[in-house]
């Protein structure tokens, strides 16, 4: 079995790949339809989608697949190793012409991240890391927020979900992309991520890793740990940040549901 660095290399080429193949889609021109009411897929999520395939699957014949834009076989339940895939995170952003999108991929061994690469192409940003050797952006190492207090946070999160944190004296910003909100945040750019809804493996498996490596804690809304690969691919709105932080959120968060 091919190691967890080597697989970071594999996987941040792909994702590089990947995210300028969207932009060259999006500047000539697509079609986009609802894969279901409210959800946008286009030409260039299926088009990213067959060459991350084209890519992954061949260099790692015996890894399982999961990924937004392919029937889920449930063959990943049976392999070692699973490639967990955004091909776009952030479609609706995508779709508009804005930045907040990128392409998000990661391995999964044992129910937990093993490597991950996040891309933004709008900016050219690579977010990385493997198990137990750190998360880096563009190659050099990033660590989160110390940020220790609710007041002052800079969270990202619905602004209009989270009126009792702000009441307390956090910040709160939205960006369309769950993996974008895990990077940035793993990077210190912001102090943490609060969700309000369920995410799919997709939308946090590269982050969940960039998170841990970078020092940080993610959880669901009550504390316990996210696995994947799993039969059902959903996870509980999840939490992230710098362990002083995250155990404040966790408490606040536990208040407001006693109330």
């Amino acid at each position: 079995m091919a190691g967890a660095e080597d697989d970071r290399q594999l996987i941040a080429r792909a994702a590089r790949d990947a995210g300028q193949l969207a932009l060259a889609f999006r500047a000539r021109g697509l079609k986009s339809w609802d894969k279901t009411r409210g959800d946008p897929v286009s030409e260039a999520d299926l088009a990213a989608d067959a060459l991350l395939k084209e890519r992954l699957i061949p260099a790692r014949p015996d890894y399982g697949w999961l990924s937004e834009e392919t029937a889920d076989d449930s063959s990943r339940l049976s392999a070692a190793r699973s490639f967990v895939v955004d091909p776009i995170d952030g479609t609706r952003a995508f779709l508009k012409g804005r930045p907040e999108f990128v392409v998000s991929i990661a391995v999964i061994e044992d129910g937990a991240p093993l490597a991950a690469a996040i891309y933004d192409p709008s900016t050219e940003r690579l977010w990385d890391a493997v198990r137990g050797a750190g998360a880096r952006l563009n190659g050099r190492p990033v660590r989160i927020s110390n940020h220790d207090a609710i007041a002052g946070a800079r969270l990202l999160g619905d602004p209009g979900k989270l009126t009792a944190l702000r009441d307390l004296g956090a910040t709160a910003a939205t960006v369309n992309s769950a993996a974008l909100r895990l990077a940035l945040a793993a990077s210190g750019l912001f102090d943490g991520v609060v969700a309000v809804r369920p995410k799919w493996d997709w939308d946090l498996a590269a982050g969940h890793l960039l998170i841990t490596e970078a020092g940080g804690l993610i959880t669901d809304r009550t504390g316990a740990a996210l696995r994947y690969d799993r039969d059902t691919p959903r996870q509980p709105a999840p939490l992230a940040a710098g362990p002083a932080l995250h155990a404040l959120l966790l408490e606040r968060l536990a208040q407001e549901k006693e109330l």
